[in-house]
């Protein structure tokens, strides 16, 4: 098979993002739904957030419990936040999936999994959700991913779905250990992509960009500082927000990776090699 092509910007200047329509508001730049965070994690919701409305979306919906839906409500003006069922431990529940039937519907992206913590309850609930019926990409990220290990809970998704592991989570995925990850990313990569007909961005030091066909993509231009809590929900957003404004699941995770990139690179420049955060890297998205 093809070795990786390396992506850069020379290589995104000839898959352009789609242009916003003319005329239109922002309904024409889609809606995207955030599922994420919980009782331990709960500002994840708000980078993701944050990631899909730098990357263009028109319109931004975030799912919370009771416990979190007035703060975050205050923390995120620009959102609608959707009251959803949560588990005795304060977490999203599986069941929440009845609560965003009708916005999943309506949603042209919906982003599940940053900042969850309880692997099985998120994998339950990202499989409730793939099963609803409609038209919205997703991108399933952290412990949603790592909880679907040994079977096909997103076969609903097939073709609509960016899946977006570190090392850890793809061999908890694909039920191997990490250093077989490590040894031979792009084919760990490989075998996700075809077994869910997804985009897999496996991220790293370098990150590795597959389709469901297995064509590949490297990119290892991102910065150290990058390597830093919530950047992973930021990108995770990012890719979001550039589904719902239309882009395929494929571009829309090559930009996505390259835009959190470029954000890192402004935040060396202004901040240092390392001490940046997650809130900084989503406002130093830029879409020129």
């Amino acid at each position: 098979m093809k070795a990786p092509t390396r992506l850069d910007d020379a290589f995104l200047a000839t898959r352009p993002l789609p242009s916003p329509p003319e005329g239109e508001g922002k309904e024409g730049r889609g809606r995207v739904l955030i599922i994420a965070g919980g009782a331990e994690v709960p500002g994840a919701a708000l980078l993701a957030g944050v990631g899909a409305l730098r990357a263009g979306a028109g319109k931004l919906q975030m799912a919370a419990t009771d416990a979190f839906a007035v703060p975050l409500a205050l923390a995120m003006p620009e959102s609608r936040v959707i009251r959803v069922t949560s588990t005795k431990a304060g977490e999203i529940a599986a069941s929440a999936a009845d609560d965003l039937t009708e916005s999943v519907r309506r949603s042209d992206a919906v982003v599940v999994g940053p900042g969850m913590v309880d692997e099985a309850l998120a994998a339950r609930l990202t499989k409730r959700l793939a099963a609803l019926d409609g038209k919205a990409m997703f991108v399933v990220d952290a412990a949603a991913l790592s909880g679907l290990g040994g079977g096909d809970g997103l076969a609903g998704l097939r073709g609509r779905a960016v899946l977006t592991p570190h090392a850890g989570e793809m061999a908890t995925l694909l039920e191997m250990t990490k250093d077989d990850v490590i040894d031979d990313p792009v084919a760990a990569a490989r075998q996700a992509a075809a077994r869910f007909q997804a985009v897999v961005a496996l991220k790293g030091a370098t990150t590795w960009i597959v389709s469901p066909s297995g064509e590949a993509w490297r990119h290892d231009d991102g910065v150290i500082g990058l390597g830093t809590s919530g950047s992973g929900d930021v990108l995770a957003g990012v890719i979001g927000g550039l589904l719902a404004r239309g882009a395929p699941p494929l571009d829309a995770t090559l930009w996505g990776v390259r835009l959190h990139a470029r954000a890192g690179e402004r935040l060396t420049a202004t901040v240092g090699q390392l001490g940046f955060l997650a809130r900084e890297i989503a406002d130093a998205i830029r879409l020129e």
